[in-house]
């Protein structure tokens, strides 16, 4: 039986700068860092105390990486302070939070164009 999700892979570019924007900018903490190869880290971020990690793959080690897009949704307890903290760390959002029936969602990119929801 499935008991959660361990990790989602994104393909980056350049994963020092990834790491520096998931922790710098967004706030997440690095759960592991290491060696993998002479070309590559195995890096894995999240939030502090989080069961489910992102990888922050080098692309360079996948041939097809433009076709595996990540799709993440990011709950927050406090959706605006949030977004508030991740905007003035210098993340890009689409927009204002958008208030919706079913939850209120904050869309935003990370350094290799990839798009996040923040979900309140």
């Amino acid at each position: 039986m499935i008991k959660r999700i361990a990790t989602v892979t994104i393909y980056v570019e350049d994963q020092d700068q990834a790491l520096r924007f998931w922790t710098e900018q967004v706030g997440f903490t690095v759960h592991a860092d290491h060696p993998m190869g002479p070309s590559g880290r195995w890096i894995e971020v999240g939030p502090a105390g989080a069961e489910t990690k992102l990888v922050l793959y080098p692309r360079a080690l996948m041939t097809h990486w433009a076709e595996l897009k990540p799709s993440l949704v990011f709950l927050c307890d406090d959706i605006e302070s949030t977004y508030q903290r991740m905007k003035e760390n210098g993340v890009v959002f689409q927009g204002e939070p958008n208030k919706m029936p079913y939850g209120t969602f904050a869309v935003f990119k990370d350094l290799d164009g990839y798009e996040y929801v923040l979900k309140g």
